[in-house]
């Protein structure tokens, strides 16, 4: 966790503030050197040169959508609804006129599906009357949008700005405390852990790199150790593999 500063102590009016200083949390020491952790993005981004988001999209304001629509859903679940929905309504006021019941039947297939169609068109309503029909591009006003949290905002803010932060997600989070390298007990703490060591040239594509590690080979269930081409750096207590796999550029994503 960050160190907290030392706080001044609320005083009577007239008295004189005496400081006080609050024991300060420690960070959670990490069993990985700053060799080691580079070296695990560096692998990441031979096998991995360009990483993607999976989720379709056609701007700023579609991605929004897509990734507000993808809580507690899948990616390719997400898409199969959004094709339709994006064809019809791509911008804000596009998606008001199609009005909330016929976004509703759109993504009935998602879960959640009703609370997230209202947001919908409420987030819709909001970036019409108060950002000009624009996605914002501050994780502040982001974060005052029905349904967008700092994940979705950083997610928002990465790839379609290009501003470098990293979104924990689910996969985020299991690696952060599975490999013992970025722990904590909630995604922020464990967005903090990660900002603090990832170097900063792989800053850009590291959220897509642990997501894609996590999905696809850092398994929630059982991680698949043997096709892990950091295994032998991996300080995992339930990696079952010390060899990494061949370190090779997987084909491009199609997305």
């Amino acid at each position: 966790m960050p160190r907290a500063s030392a706080a001044q102590a609320k005083t009577p009016a007239g008295a004189t503030p005496v400081s006080v200083r609050r024991p300060k949390p420690r960070r959670a020491r990490i069993p990985y050197s700053a060799e080691e952790i580079h070296e695990i993005f560096r692998r990441f981004s031979i096998q991995r040169p360009e990483p993607k988001g999976e989720l379709e999209h056609v701007n700023p304001f579609t991605l929004l959508v897509a990734v507000a629509l993808s809580a507690q859903a899948t990616d390719a679940g997400v898409n199969k609804a959004t094709r339709a929905l994006f064809a019809l309504a791509d911008t804000p006021a596009k998606m008001l006129a199609l009005g909330e019941e016929r976004v509703r039947d759109l993504i009935k297939t998602i879960g959640l599906y009703r609370n997230k169609a209202k947001n919908v068109i409420v987030l819709s309503q909001k970036l019409v009357d108060e950002f000009g029909g624009e996605v914002p591009l501050s994780r502040e006003e982001l974060v005052t949008l029905p349904g967008v949290g700092r994940k979705t905002a950083n997610v928002v803010m990465s790839m379609a700005f290009g501003v470098p932060t990293l979104a924990v997600d689910t996969h985020v989070f299991r690696i952060g405390n599975r490999l013992r390298i970025a722990p904590g007990k909630t995604p922020d703490e464990v967005e903090a852990a990660f900002l603090r060591i990832i170097p900063e040239e792989y800053l850009f594509h590291a959220h897509h790199w642990l997501i894609l590690h996590g999905r696809y080979c850092c398994k929630a269930r059982k991680p698949e150790c043997e096709r892990c081409v950091i295994a032998d750096i991996c300080k995992s207590l339930e990696k079952t593999c010390d060899v990494p796999a061949p370190l090779v550029e997987l084909p491009a994503q199609v997305v």
